[in-house]
């Protein structure tokens, strides 16, 4: 049954409703019914997040109904994120395309990059040539550009379909001529080009959780998650072929999910730095070129 009033806060009430009962899983952007119920709201009568509380009383269109109503009942037949139904990703500010192509954008690298790294990069100026490997919707490519803005951007990804998302972002930018996408499997079309800073998001679900994955992670494409047995097959192939990619004041930061006692096993002569974000100090990892061994 649908709301009996028509202004936004009736619909949102009812949204969040339906999503509790439909025992939907969060994480592409929201981690709970009500806010995921708010952001399509707020999208279908365009009005930013923030203004959540000065929207409540709007009166929606009878079109503006149908189309939530519509998406409430896509959500929940078809278990697909609702940042894919909106076509819509947000990183703080930055807004990006994604589709069923794409992971939704989530990365905690984002917000490292949001302060330059700081104070791991003292001065942002320096970074010239920078990757991002393994780009999917081009997110981290393009914040790399915005916030190192001398700097020379490659972001890499196998997958000729993410790289037509990241396409389609990095030209909604206006940074075609700045960032560079380079079809790749990791760092076998680079050759032997060096970057003041390379970061990555690569696929780190181990095989246990991939088989436990809600729905809504489900309909991610599993090339863009799937990280091995115990998570860290790509990871292994980075720290391999790291050191020869970066320059001599090189950083290599990479995000691992929650991989990281199983990283300090296999490898317990690195010494990692792991960076603080909002999900805690065990996600994302940093590495200076000097603390890379030659061959591992």
């Amino acid at each position: 049954m649908q709301p009996r009033g028509s202004t936004l806060g009736d619909w949102l009430r009812y949204a969040e409703q339906r999503f509790r009962r439909a025992r939907l899983a969060f994480g592409h952007g929201t981690d709970n019914a009500y806010d995921e119920a708010a952001w399509l709201l707020l999208h279908v009568v365009k009005r930013p997040y923030d203004d959540l509380a000065g929207a409540l009383p709007l009166a929606l269109t009878a079109p503006q109904r149908r189309r939530v109503l519509a998406l409430i009942e896509k959500r929940i037949a078809t278990r697909k994120p609702l940042a894919h139904l909106l076509h819509e990703a947000w990183l703080g500010e930055h807004r990006f395309y994604v589709d069923e192509r794409v992971i939704v954008p989530r990365s905690h690298i984002a917000e490292l990059l949001h302060a330059g790294l700081a104070p791991w990069i003292e001065r942002p100026s320096r970074v010239r040539h920078a990757l991002d490997m393994c780009t999917g919707s081009g997110c981290l490519g393009v914040l790399l550009a915005l916030s190192f803005g001398k700097a020379k951007v490659d972001a890499v990804d196998v997958s000729a379909s993410a790289l037509a998302v990241a396409r389609r972002n990095v030209k909604d930018y206006g940074l075609q001529r700045r960032v560079r996408l380079v079809r790749s499997d990791m760092f076998a079309e680079l050759d032997d080009f060096r970057y003041d800073l390379i970061v990555a998001n690569p696929p780190y679900v181990d095989a246990q959780a991939m088989a436990r994955l809600p729905a809504e992670y489900q309909r991610e494409p599993r090339l863009a998650l799937a990280g091995g047995r115990d998570g860290l097959a790509f990871v292994r192939r980075i720290l391999a072929d790291a050191r020869r990619h970066l320059s001599p004041r090189g950083v290599l930061v990479v995000e691992i999910g929650n991989n990281r006692k199983a990283l300090e096993r296999a490898y317990p002569a690195l010494p990692f730095t792991w960076l603080e974000t909002s999900a805690g100090g065990d996600h994302v990892f940093l590495l200076t070129r000097g603390q890379l061994p030659a061959a591992l």
